[in-house]
């Protein structure tokens, strides 16, 4: 053979090892994909969930991974931009080849990546509360349905304990979360007696600030008897309207407001002082007391100081999503073990009825049909130090209703998702 046909077949033999060593090296990981806002409106929020998911990962691998690989986390950053959260998650299934993703906050950002994840058979572990009215093969859902969050939380309102609210300020940002858990509860209200004339309802969109004349409205309606605000504001627009709520001195033994969407790190860059006893509902607060919950806490801690994250270096915060992310993630490694196989169909039949020891006090179960924790609802009041005092909470895990039964035809809806989303 000649010298050229010697370094031709050499420059072959090189690039199908280096190929191959390549091949070799993708398959000791397991791709993960993380799909949350780090940049805009929702950077807030989701920033912190990007980084439980990478403590996780880190947890896993401490313990000998998955199956005997590591996990190898892919993160993408959707920048609060929602057909761009759909673009990111076609990269991460059919480009970086992730065996599942964790993210997205809002619902909006769900609804846009659901067609890529049932399309393209990926997998999805959606970490926050939300309206219901949707179930899909390919997504579990770790946050709260209505009746885990919004419907206790108004009968709280409404029971003497709560206060004994007659009059609701329905309040939110205007995208389909806010919109459908208001129309739900409305039609909760109205089975309750509660009259149209008694019930205020006000959109704001993403990032807006100025919330002077809504808390006066506000201010103004509650003039007409007993009212309670229910807050689905989302984002960092929660900044501006608890300060405001503050300026008009609008407190809570008045006019009380329950949040869905505000936990221990939305209040962070708030004054929380003149926010004292205004109310937030979860299945889940960092002052919860148990070992579980402590151990979570203590293993945050130590990460954010060794990672150097901002904010929390210094003041260390978990909250309800966190709760919820670090829940779906460890279901999954065990769902993925029970299965022997990152496979998405294998690995959703293995999750049924998986369960978790939770920071929440409690064994989680994940429901054998319908792609929903078995979760505690909890009420909790803020405190002068921007944490939740634990006012009200069910005396163990209440199952999931996707289907809410205050919309009318979802008596006739299954409780278990058929491969496409409704």
């Amino acid at each position: 053979m000649n010298r050229r046909g010697t370094l031709t077949t050499l420059a072959a033999s090189m690039a199908l090892g280096l190929g191959l060593c390549s091949q070799v090296h993708a398959a000791d990981t397991i791709k993960v994909g993380v799909l949350h806002s780090l940049s805009g409106t929702m950077a807030i929020s989701e920033t912190v969930l990007k980084d439980t998911v990478l403590m996780a990962i880190d947890d896993i691998n401490a313990k000998g991974g998955v199956l005997g690989k590591k996990l190898e986390p892919v993160v993408v950053d959707p920048a609060s931009n929602w057909p761009l959260f759909a673009e990111k998650a076609k990269q991460l299934i059919t480009q970086d080849k992730v065996a599942v993703v964790f993210g997205c906050w809002t619902s909006v950002s769900r609804k846009s990546v659901l067609p890529v994840f049932e399309q393209n058979n990926g997998l999805l572990f959606y970490p926050v509360q939300y309206e219901g009215e949707e179930l899909s093969k390919n997504v579990f859902y770790t946050g709260a349905a209505p009746n885990q969050q919004a419907i206790p939380a108004v009968e709280y309102l409404m029971s003497k304990e709560g206060g004994s609210a007659k009059r609701f300020v329905l309040l939110g940002t205007d995208y389909v979360y806010p919109r459908t858990t208001n129309k739900i509860l409305r039609a909760f209200l109205k089975s309750k007696g509660v009259k149209d004339s008694d019930i205020m309802e006000t959109y704001t969109p993403f990032g807006h600030s100025d919330y002077q004349t809504i808390v006066a409205d506000v201010k103004k309606f509650s003039t007409g008897g007993k009212t309670a605000v229910i807050s689905t504001i989302n984002g960092d627009s929660n900044v501006p309207f608890y300060k405001e709520l503050g300026n008009a001195g609008l407190k809570a033994k008045d006019v009380p407001v329950v949040a869905f969407s505000v936990g221990e790190e939305e209040l962070r860059g708030v004054d929380t002082k003149p926010l004292v006893g205004h109310l937030a509902a979860w299945n889940y607060f960092m002052s919860v007391k148990n070992p579980t919950n402590t151990a979570f806490i203590k293993q945050w801690s130590d990460y954010a100081k060794a990672k150097n994250i901002a904010g929390h270096k210094d003041k260390p915060l978990t909250n309800d999503p966190m709760e919820a992310t670090w829940v779906g993630i460890h279901m999954w490694k065990q769902a993925v073990e029970k299965a022997k196989s990152t496979d998405t169909d294998k690995v959703i039949a293995a999750m049924a009825g998986q369960t978790f020891t939770a920071p929440d006090g409690f064994t989680v179960k994940m429901d054998e049909k319908n792609h929903h924790l078995h979760k505690p609802v909890m009420v909790g009041e803020i405190k002068a130090d921007g944490q939740f005092s634990v006012v009200w909470k069910t005396k163990g895990p209440i199952k999931a209703q996707p289907w809410s039964p205050f919309i009318e035809g979802n008596d006739k809806k299954k409780d278990e998702p058929n491969g496409k989303s409704s």
